[in-house]
């Protein structure tokens, strides 16, 4: 009973009662039916069984009105947990907070409470509207999940709360009525800053009455992207302040180190903590998965594992065919479209799920669900990680970018199968770039029950209601552990024990983690990192500001020390004009349409059918170059495409729908200028550095591999622009004679730092709150600027992000463990598990394994 209690106060969504799959028992026999057989025990590295935990209730505070406990208690929820009526409490007093608990714990009804309390009292104003509440969420699905939420719990209430979303997809017809009658506004970040704030004038009764902001999955909002929301935030308080509200902020979070620390550098505003989680919890064994290594030789003749891509596929095959609703999470918008379309492809021909536990249960393993044919595609299908990111090496670097982050918007749906019927029709995939009404099918889909398996990136990892999961796979470390343990937490929502495994990539940190598992479950999740001040984020900010209500002397201590510097600079580039009233924006477009707050780079790129002039989704700027370039492979809805033609100017790649049985990889050059060194350590003879710097990169080519065994088939020249990066880095350089003592002859010293770079690039995401992807690096045996061997990993964001500064603060356990993880590989002379990477503009050469711990060795020598 307690359990079902905590399903439902975590969700708020009582009636919606999903199918339960026939298998929802015990998650350890669930692993134990996917280890049957010995090819498939030996793939388990470690496993860790999370022991129920029972809850504690309360009552809510005596200020909530009695018909919204009315309303609570109708939605099934007859007490609190503790955790919600202390948050409760506090947001009635006037103080923000920020609820740091875990996954299910019911952090939606800790603000929706004290809210729709508010919200009732307001609604007996003259005007109908005395108290008015903003919820912001990172994504739009997660706003749209969330509206549904509030309006089933609010439902007794009447009319008087009024929730509606406003955001891109909000027909202009309906935008007035929110306006002028809504007092719980669902929208996103991006919405605020280049709609709401904007027009604030049309908004004027809103932002006079705002009491409440709620800020929903908080922790979402770090580097580049959270240090823009960061400023949007502040210019929702200053725009406040105008009309007379100061809002109480309600944070809710997944849990991380110092919570209240990073609410306050997000909004400016210290809140109260609240991290004890007195919420139930069913048992969930949580597994670790090594995928075998296969016969294939790769780049320089190293060994290759099987995928994490083809493994996931299997698995979420095998759990489809035991009746296991599972999630697979997968990095990339192109990894989720092949582990939906091989799941599809082997359930076929696969009859309806039996009843776990009897002789006529589905085989597992890889001759099992769809035959060995497609579990032998399965196996060789490449991780497309790379390929549908931006970032490479050039003379020997790596470059930033990703898709599936934060940036990638909410996720979308490929319609199941609809070709197919049986097992295959209950599998889609869940991406960013879909159109609208896609992403609403496919939230449909869910909370129906009628999906048994999803593909999804991590726009699911977010706190759209899933109820009624069993299972979840993660198909590679996501980045942080806090993001690790969200995904993990999407199953066993009903209070049921839940299965989560984690199935390493073929790269450094994924290799470590499964076989060091205290770094996964005894050590603690990361701090948000993110810098508001960073002037490329703050100028843009400071513009949009001034075009809202012209700034003054009183505004410095909001936006932070550095503003009056920038206005200054911002005055000479004529942004801006100084007047008796303050700094004005003189320009005629849009000071908001300055900056694009994802950091993408820009408008979306349109992708568009050639023959048809369909529209078919959309590519973030940034990956362009390196995912619909002319002759990419794009997929879309489980459907192959190649691109004919990239449209720059237009913003727009032409498809034409094909199937060559080949995948690509683009290829590009990074030359880096020191530009300032800000601090100097100095390590024996060695210095390790931090600063700014330009990264120059330009896409030059693309390789087609053999969509089967991975072959390379040939190479084809690019014609695209070079594009420019000022960002921070972190960098070191030794000296001859520290190469003479580790024996690095002039024959291995490209490789060995080659080697060191790539290995340290994998492993930062230990360290700090950051995805490889987000992340680049350099390394060369002389450097112009430093006149030593240098290696250089720098943030891929304009002005840095703030994972290079925590590099360079925690460089000596980056670098050691760095070195041990290139030492316990077992390969010979260098693997994706070791030194080389996925995104390597140089096709991984040179590289020389034992040549970078002899080095690393050396330089850690004497580190302080």
């Amino acid at each position: 009973m307690a359990n079902e209690q905590h399903t439902r106060s975590a969700s708020v969504r009582p009636r919606v009662e999903p199918r339960r799959s026939a298998s929802s028992g015990d998650p350890r026999d669930v692993l134990a039916r996917l280890t049957r057989g010995p090819d498939r025990a030996g793939r388990v590295t470690h496993t860790e069984h999370l022991p129920p935990r029972n809850g504690r209730h309360a009552q809510w505070p005596d200020r909530i009105r009695p018909e919204v406990i009315d309303a609570v208690q109708h939605a099934g929820i007859d007490r609190p947990w503790e955790h919600q009526a202390r948050a409760a409490a506090h947001a009635l007093d006037g103080e923000s907070v920020i609820i740091a608990t875990g996954t299910a714990s019911g952090k939606s009804l800790s603000y929706l409470v004290p809210v729709l309390s508010t919200l009732l009292d307001g609604s007996e104003a003259p005007n109908g509207r005395g108290a008015t509440s903003l919820y912001l969420a990172p994504t739009k699905a997660l706003a749209a999940d969330q509206r549904r939420a509030v309006t089933d719990l609010a439902a007794p209430l009447g009319t008087a709360v009024r929730a509606a979303v406003f955001d891109g997809d909000t027909p202009v017809e309906e935008r007035e009525w929110v306006r002028l009658y809504a007092n719980y506004v669902l929208t996103n970040p991006d919405m605020l800053h280049r709609g709401l704030l904007p027009g604030h004038s049309r908004w004027s009764s809103f932002l006079r009455a705002l009491r409440y902001v709620v800020i929903d999955e908080c922790h979402t909002y770090r580097g580049v992207f959270g240090s823009h929301v960061a400023q949007v935030l502040r210019r929702l308080r200053r725009l406040c302040a105008r009309y007379g509200s100061e809002p109480v902020f309600l944070l809710a979070s997944a849990t991380s180190a110092a919570p209240g620390e990073g609410a306050a550098r997000l909004t400016g505003v210290r809140p109260v903590e609240i991290t004890e989680d007195t919420s139930p919890r069913g048992e969930t064994v949580f597994a670790l998965w090594e995928p075998p290594l296969t016969e294939l030789e790769g780049e320089r003749g190293a060994p290759v594992r099987r995928t994490a891509t083809a493994e996931a596929a299997e698995l979420l095959t095998d759990l489809a065919t035991q009746g296991v609703r599972t999630v697979a999470f997968v990095r990339s918008r192109r990894g989720a479209e092949l582990i939906s379309l091989i799941a599809q492809d082997r359930l076929a021909a696969v009859p309806a799920p039996r009843r776990p536990g009897t002789a006529e249960d589905a085989p597992t393993g890889a001759d099992g669900a769809g035959g060995a044919g497609a579990a032998e595609v399965a196996a060789t299908v490449p991780d497309e990680v790379g390929a549908a990111v931006p970032g490479g090496d050039g003379a020997a670097g790596s470059g930033p970018g990703g898709d599936g982050a934060a940036g990638s918007g909410p996720g979308g749906v490929v319609s199941a199968g609809g070709r197919r019927g049986g097992l295959s029709s209950r599998i889609a995939a869940y991406r960013g770039g879909y159109l609208p009404e896609e992403r609403r099918a496919l939230e449909r889909a869910l909370h129906t029950g009628e999906l048994l398996g999803l593909a999804a990136t991590n726009a699911l990892e977010l706190g759209i209601d899933i109820s009624g999961l069993d299972a979840v796979l993660i198909t590679g470390y996501p980045g942080t552990r806090a993001s690790l343990w969200q995904q993990a937490g999407r199953a066993g929502r009903a209070g049921q024990g839940a299965l989560a495994i984690m199935i390493a990539r073929d790269e450094p940190l994924d290799t470590y983690l499964v076989h060091h598992p205290d770094s996964v479950f005894r050590t603690p999740v990361e701090s948000t990192v993110l810098d508001p001040h960073n002037p490329y984020v703050l100028a843009p900010h400071l513009c949009a500001a001034a075009a809202e209500i012209p700034l003054t002397e009183a505004d410095f201590d909001l936006f932070g020390p550095e503003t009056a510097q920038l206005l200054s600079k911002l005055e000479q580039r004529k942004l801006l004009r100084r007047r008796s009233s303050g700094w004005h924006w003189t320009r005629k477009e849009r000071a908001a349409d300055l900056t694009d707050i994802r950091g993408s780079g820009g408008k979306p790129v349109q992708v568009v059918e050639a023959g048809t002039g369909r529209l078919l989704g959309t590519v973030d700027a940034g990956a362009a170059h390196t995912t619909v370039h002319e002759g990419a492979v794009h997929l879309h809805q489980g459907r192959t495409y190649v691109v004919r033609q990239l449209d720059l100017e237009d913003r727009a790649a032409l498809v034409e729908e094909a199937s060559p049985p080949w995948t690509t990889m683009a290829r590009d050059t990074t030359s880096l200028a020191v530009l300032e060194t800000e601090a100097e350590v100095p390590w024996g003879e060695a210095r390790l550095c931090f600063g700014s710097v330009e990264v120059t990169n330009q896409v030059v080519s693309y390789l087609r591999r053999r969509l089967i065994t991975g072959e390379v088939l040939g190479e084809t020249k690019l014609d695209l622009p070079p594009r420019t990066l000022r960002t921070r880095a972190v960098w070191w350089t030794v000296t001859e004679d520290q190469l003479d003592a580790a024996r690095i002859d002039p024959e291995i010293l490209a490789g060995s730092l080659h080697a060191a770079e790539h290995a340290a690039i994998g492993m930062l995401p230990l360290f700090a709150t950051c995805d490889r992807w987000d992340i680049g690096g350099v390394s060369i045996a002389l450097h112009p600027d430093t006149l030593l061997p240098t290696v250089f990993v720098y943030d891929g964001q304009p002005g840095g992000a703030g994972f290079a500064e925590r590099a360079f603060h925690t460089a000596r356990a980056w670098l050691t463990a760095t070195r041990d993880a290139i030492a316990a590989c077992e390969c010979e002379a260098g693997c994706p598990s070791c030194i080389q990477s996925p995104k390597c503009g140089n096709a991984n050469d040179p590289l020389h394994k034992r040549g970078a711990i002899r080095l690393l060795t050396e330089l850690l020598r004497s580190a302080t």
